[in-house]
């Protein structure tokens, strides 16, 4: 039975260190996420249930905002952003997450 158990955390605690993975992603230009401005600049991004938060590195600011997790057929090779123009600032679309089959809509 002790056996089963810690058999039973240590894969409870991978899973807990596999959603902790974070992103890195460069932003080049004002951008709005969700519901939040992003200034230009090099983020830390890492995914928590339906929310999305961006760590500034210069700053170690974070900004949360909700997202919409949608996992597709393959992996993804690289992390990309996808954004469109809108006046003077992006705003992002999707971040397909790489090394996994998970994108985030926006």
């Amino acid at each position: 039975m002790k056996k089963v158990l810690a058999i039973s955390a240590l894969a409870l605690s991978s899973l807990t260190i596999l959603s902790a993975k974070t992103y890195e992603i460069i932003l080049t230009a004002p951008t709005k996420a969700g519901s939040v401005q992003l200034k230009p600049g090099q983020y830390k991004l890492k995914v928590d249930g339906a929310n999305a938060t961006f760590t500034d590195e210069n700053s170690s600011k974070s900004f949360t905002t909700p997202v919409k997790v949608e996992n597709g057929d393959k992996k993804f090779d690289d992390t990309k952003v996808q954004s469109t123009k809108d006046g003077d600032v992006e705003r992002l679309e999707e971040i397909d997450l790489g090394g996994s089959k998970t994108k985030l809509g926006f």
